[in-house]
């Protein structure tokens, strides 16, 4: 069992990486939110160290040894993680996480289905699986320090729509509705539940 490589990356693919160590070289597959830090991990002589998932994948006439890299080992167990719902395998999961991994936790953890049908190859009923067997698990990995700097969780669009719709019955104008709820999120973008936002917007109207 391959448990972490280190060497120096001989090429790039669009979802793997080959990594020569002492003159062998190594296919390891990337999930695409770790191949956008892969270049940043290298140290100063070019090596680079990876945690590995080892798995085989079964063909009808054999078992293929395949390595899946990670940049540490939180990283890792988060993708052991995501394995554990039924019908995501390794090969799945690698594909899917397109996001950063706290942000798919963070999703997770919200029930945010909007933003789980972005990730590749998840679909609602997928993501549905997701948030049933994970929700209220993995908190700790939306801590990961894996965000671009300066980048917020977005409020998720079902929210502010319900927003909308609230302030309709208020008898608001749907576009002034809607104005008053992205003024909201523009002023604080950390917004989550349609009761947040609706105080962000009364807030900002006692202003005026």
């Amino acid at each position: 069992m391959i448990s972490q490589i280190c060497g120096k990356i001989q090429k790039k693919k669009q979802s793997s990486v080959l990594i020569d160590v002492g003159g062998f070289s190594y296919e390891v597959m990337i999930p695409p939110a770790v191949m956008k830090s892969i270049e940043k991990a290298k140290d100063e002589d070019g090596n680079i160290r990876l945690i590995t998932y080892h798995y085989y994948q079964m063909d009808p006439s054999r078992a293929i040894p395949v390595l899946v890299g990670f940049l540490n080992e939180i990283e890792k167990e988060f993708f052991e993680q995501f394995i554990t719902v039924s019908g995501v395998g390794p090969k799945a999961a690698c594909r899917a996480l397109a996001q950063p991994f706290s942000v798919i936790a963070d999703a997770i953890d919200r029930g945010d289905m909007s933003l789980l049908k972005t990730l590749p190859g998840i679909g609602e009923q997928k993501a549905r699986e997701i948030i049933a067997k994970l929700q209220g698990k993995i908190g700790k990995f939306g801590l990961i320090q894996d965000r671009p700097s300066g980048e917020e969780p977005s409020v998720k669009e079902d929210v502010k729509e319900e927003a909308v719709e609230v302030l309709l019955q208020l008898q608001y104008k749907r576009n002034e509705a809607r104005d008053m709820v992205e003024a909201a999120v523009k002023r604080n973008p950390k917004l989550a539940t349609c009761e947040e936002i609706l105080n962000e917007v009364y807030k900002g109207s006692r202003k005026r």
